[in-house]
């Protein structure tokens, strides 16, 4: 990550961070009241092929121990109704300023990875994440739906990952890669806003 791509990050997290306190502070506040503890989830992401961090979001679900791996129809159930209004808000992703700040995270990047993929693609992650991981990017734009209609109807943990590595990995892969190779900061910029855009539309 360049000088200028953090110093761009740190600005507008610190901004956002003020913006949306209250926001925050309701969106807790709700989650508490409505779903119980615990208001946050936190989730083992990889920041390079080897080194792992902790994702914040707003927890969407109803816990349980031992779940893994990324989310399909199966774990559809376990949204609960504020867990989907945010969903559909994203605003289950505010909590992610805190990886911003921490520097594990930039405002736009391709989405962190699980281990569980970067281990079954060493190669391909190799390259991706010479990209700092992003909260948006040009896959999370241009294929998060279709990545949602693939997984809507699965029926188990081994039929979502099973999609998600062979249809979801390497098409995403592909938009993150023309990403970096065309990275700046009017881009950062104008993927930010076309997050916004999609989000308020």
């Amino acid at each position: 990550m360049t000088p200028v791509k953090r110093l761009f990050d740190l600005t507008c997290a610190i901004f956002l961070t003020i913006l949306l306190a209250p926001v925050i502070v309701l969106v807790m506040v709700l989650i508490l009241v409505l779903d119980g503890r615990p208001v946050f989830y936190i989730s083992e992401r990889m920041k390079t092929t080897s080194q792992g961090f902790d994702l914040v979001k707003f927890r969407t679900m109803k816990p349980v121990v031992g779940d893994s791996g990324v989310s399909g129809g199966d774990k559809s159930a376990r949204i609960t109704k504020t867990g989907a209004f945010l969903r559909r808000t994203r605003l289950d992703e505010v909590p992610q300023l805190y990886n911003v700040l921490r520097g594990d995270i930039s405002f736009v990047g391709p989405r962190p990875p699980l281990r569980q993929y970067v281990e079954q693609f060493p190669e391909l992650y190799a390259n991706v994440l010479k990209s700092r991981p992003g909260i948006t990017g040009l896959a999370s734009i241009y294929f998060h739906a279709h990545e949602e209609h693939l997984l809507a109807r699965t029926t188990s943990s081994a039929e979502t990952d099973a999609i998600y590595s062979r249809a979801c990995v390497p098409r995403k892969a592909r938009l993150d890669l023309i990403y970096q190779k065309n990275r700046n900061v009017c881009m950062d910029l104008m993927l930010m806003f076309k997050t916004v855009f999609k989000r308020l539309r």
